[in-house]
């Protein structure tokens, strides 16, 4: 089991992560948590954890020079063995406390790429990997550039916003620049992209040392920006084991590890296959566990919860021992959540065998369904689709949900 207990700083700018704070905890590890004041009656695994502190400001506007000196008086009575950044928003701020403290852990450099879709872009592109056609809005005459020689649509792209919120689609060279004049001095933050259509696939796994050890590769059956932009339903379900997308999209999964980097953690990449070529794009990538609940989704499939994982994978690498996944199994999973009109909607109608978790957000109709047969799950999540949309779905103004995936 390794040595004694180490001393884990956890940052989330969200509510999520309870199964890897817990599972830290019960490696017999000292675990601190600092998240947003806004954060403070969220139902955090209190017992599992050893102190919360928390920041004043929104996600993106915490004083990270605040951040520094807090976690330096931290430091003063606990040796920080390990930082890690439990959403997508955190990891420049574990990437900066690490650089500054010099704490082993994935760097600024690194965290670019997990971080920075324009980052991600370049250098997948630098190491042969496919990806849309893309530029940066720096420079006008590149953006000329771009337009003249890629069919349209595009898409404008935040290069840091970790959902599809915030994405700007075009059709024309016109609105493409009345949308960047928009933009004023933020287009820096921005890029454009050739949208290519096609189905959008995840890819959620477990790194150790640079090696894959774990990948679980699903498609989403209703893309997050047509959700985030337009209601709906957002739905996904794993692939046939063994099946040629599998195989291909964990082979483009592999790949852009390596090219990036990535040595231990959890992952969340996105890929797309084009309709018009079959071949796989690379989308995005990010260090962290996928959220609306997949990682639940992946685990109805796999028996693998990739935040217990995770900790225990932070653990070993603390400790200095060697770490064994657990046994994988093979179901079919499939998640299908909605914004709802009703706070605590009442899904007890939903009473198949094959009903595997409720999603307990509020203002959202959820449901994790799994089975043996992969058929029996698609057969399921459009059936119960058509149910939640007719009694539950809405597009009104309920609580945004900014992070469909």
């Amino acid at each position: 089991m390794g040595d004694q207990g180490k001393t884990f700083l956890c940052i989330s700018n969200f509510f999520k992560g309870n199964a890897f704070l817990t599972q830290l905890k019960k490696q017999g590890n000292r675990v601190f948590l600092i998240t947003s004041e806004k954060l403070k009656d969220k139902p955090w695994a209190f017992e599992y954890i050893d102190e919360i502190f928390y920041m004043p400001g929104q996600d993106l506007d915490w004083d990270l020079e605040l951040l520094m000196k807090g976690v330096g008086g931290l430091m003063k009575n606990h040796k920080i063995e390990s930082i890690v950044a439990l959403d997508d928003y955190d990891v420049e701020k574990a990437t900066f406390l690490r650089e500054s403290l010099r704490i082993p852990g994935m760097g600024q450099t690194t965290g670019r790429f997990f971080r920075d879709k324009l980052a991600m872009r370049i250098k997948a592109h630098d190491s042969d990997i496919k990806v849309p056609a893309f530029a940066p809005l720096f420079n006008d005459d590149d953006i000329n550039q771009f337009a003249d020689h890629i069919p349209a649509p595009w898409v404008l792209k935040p290069r840091s916003e970790a959902s599809a919120h915030g994405i700007i689609k075009v059709h024309d060279k016109e609105s493409l620049w009345e949308n960047i004049h928009q933009l004023g001095d933020n287009r820096l933050y921005y890029l454009v992209e050739h949208f290519k259509p096609g189905d959008v696939y995840h890819a959620d796994g477990l790194m150790l040392d640079g090696r894959n050890l774990f990948c679980s590769v699903s498609k989403y059956l209703s893309t997050p920006m047509e959700i985030s932009q337009g209601g709906g339903i957002f739905r996904s379900a794993n692939l046939k084991f063994g099946s040629t997308d599998e195989k291909a999209i964990k082979k483009a999964n592999t790949a852009v590890m390596k090219a990036f980097g990535m040595k231990s953690g959890a992952t969340h990449t996105e890929f797309i296959k084009s309709h018009e070529d079959g071949e796989i794009y690379f989308l995005e990538t990010s260090s962290r566990v996928g959220g609306a609940h997949l990682a639940e989704m992946v685990e109805a499939a796999t028996g693998i919860n990739l935040w217990a994982e995770w900790a225990k994978i932070e653990d070993a690498l603390a400790k200095g021992y060697k770490y064994q996944l657990p046994k994988v199994s093979k179901n079919y999973a499939g998640i299908l959540l909605t914004l709802s009109k009703f706070q605590h909607p009442d899904l007890s109608s939903f009473d198949d065998p094959e009903v595997y978790f409720r999603v307990p957000l509020e203002y959202h109709a959820g449901l994790i369904v799994k089975s043996k047969n992969q058929d029996r799950v698609m057969q399921l999540l459009d059936d119960y689709a058509e149910r939640i949309a007719r009694e539950f779905s809405t597009v009104a103004d309920a609580p945004e949900l900014k992070k469909f995936h």
